[in-house]
């Protein structure tokens, strides 16, 4: 694995003084592509604590990253290629899951390979490539993220408005994911309900992925309008042959402050449903999620206050446990309440409350920011994990991107929750801390 992310490295030192450009012929489509990629490194230390006696306390550290080639456009056609690859550098006698693929194990995989077809306002994409809609993510938050194959096809003819329709086959989970081991946490936490510990980097039908059936894929249009100044309205319907239909809809607006300038206020809406359909895989399925936010800047100062509800479960009817939650199997984690780790939310009967805080320190002369952030989960009786009570997460996230070295950007997480999991042995929280390096060129 460190000869291929050596060989990875090489390969960019040759290509990448090359630039994008519209090639003339398909010599110099290639010839005039570029490269681009990332390095990775990401350190992970996690200590359990609580009542119900897990004292476990791992960690890791890899690297690793990506390689993308890109062609220059030839009558508006272009193609694209990216290699992925994680590697271990050391990890404690407890490794963390969430670095790796299936048994801990380092893999490289050809994440990304795509033709794209430009036509004035019209783009067409079709092969493996990133996604990032509010239901369907990469959901970057370890290693490596989730990679979709898709068909997508996004057009802006129309004045301050977006319109995509796509259709979305395979889902290859990313590392994250393998913080889970399916059931319910894992279905609304944006991964499998069967299984995530064995998927990540492997592309497999939607449908297998997340229910253990086979379907005909996700079909997906959306239209987002930001005519209206300081306005931006988004809807969205997602649906997932023989699992279900999920709308996402969401509203964002700004306006200025009667009282001074300096304040800049700010608020948004959003809301989920969704409903099974066809041979409902994913079982019974009609749910609700409705989600506010409000918040206010003063120059680099930013403040915010968001709330959430889920409709609850009948306790007549709690062996299906999805029936009033939110699904979110295939990475896609919009939700206004979410903590960095604890995504309790969308659990049936979950009332969800957040405040966060940031700060950017960029008018004393340096390029750092740093955010804070509180968040509780009134968990209800019947939602499936665990027992009744009241889940929190403390937590907070620190971006430094250096001067002296250009594209570097440093990274350090800490998240602290409490009352995660509870059941009769006792409770389960941790203290968690990440550093990540990230190397962009």
């Amino acid at each position: 694995m460190k000869k291929g992310l050596m060989l990875s490295v090489v390969t960019f030192g040759l290509i990448a003084s090359s630039h994008l450009n519209a090639a003339e012929d398909l010599s110099s489509m290639f010839s005039e592509g570029k490269a681009s990629g990332q390095i990775r490194m990401f350190y992970i230390d996690r200590e359990y604590q609580g009542s119900a006696g897990n004292t476990t306390h791992r960690g890791s550290t890899a690297i690793g990253g990506y390689l993308k080639y890109e062609t220059a456009s030839l009558n508006g056609l272009s193609f694209a290629t990216a290699f992925y690859t994680i590697n271990e550098i050391d990890s404690r006698e407890t490794m963390d899951p969430t670095l790796f693929g299936e048994g801990n194990d380092n893999y490289s995989m050809l994440g990304e390979a795509y033709l794209q077809y430009k036509f004035e306002n019209t783009t067409f994409k079709a092969g493996r490539q990133k996604l990032s809609t509010p239901m369907l993510g990469d959901d970057d938050a370890r290693m490596l993220p989730n990679l979709f194959e898709a068909y997508v096809l996004t057009n802006k003819d129309i004045t301050d408005t977006t319109l995509t329709l796509g259709h979305v086959t395979k889902f290859a989970q990313g590392t994250f994911g393998r913080a889970y081991n399916g059931g319910i946490l894992s279905a609304t936490a944006g991964y499998s309900y069967v299984n995530s510990q064995d998927y990540a980097g492997e592309f497999k039908n939607v449908g297998t992925y997340a229910f253990d059936e086979s379907t005909d894929g996700i079909t997906m249009a959306s239209v987002t309008y930001t005519g209206i100044d300081n306005l931006k309205l988004q809807l969205w319907d997602y649906y997932a042959h023989d699992i279900m239909n999920i709308v996402y809809g969401e509203a964002n607006f700004s306006w200025n402050c009667l009282i001074t300038d300096a304040i800049k206020p700010y608020a948004g809406v959003q809301f989920i449903k969704e409903n099974s359909v066809g041979d409902e895989f994913g079982g019974e399925i009609e749910s609700i999620y409705g989600a506010a936010k409000v918040g206010f800047k003063v120059q680099n100062f930013n403040l915010s206050f968001a709330y959430s509800q889920t409709g609850e479960n009948d306790a007549a009817d709690n062996n299906n446990y999805l029936e009033n939650a939110i699904v979110s199997a295939w990475g896609g984690m919009p939700a206004y309440t979410q903590g960095m780790v604890t995504r309790h939310m969308f659990l049936a009967g979950t009332k969800a409350a957040k405040v966060a805080a940031s700060y950017n320190f960029k008018d004393m002369g340096t390029n750092l920011t740093t955010a804070a952030y509180y968040t509780e989960f009134d968990m209800d009786e019947n939602s499936g994990y665990g027992i009744a009570r009241t889940a929190s997460e403390a937590g907070f996230d620190a971006i430094y991107n250096p001067q002296a070295v250009k594209n570097l950007q440093l990274r350090l997480r800490g998240n602290f929750p409490r009352g995660f999991a509870e059941s009769t042995s006792g409770k389960t929280g941790w203290n968690e801390y990440r550093f990540i390096a990230n190397y962009n060129f």
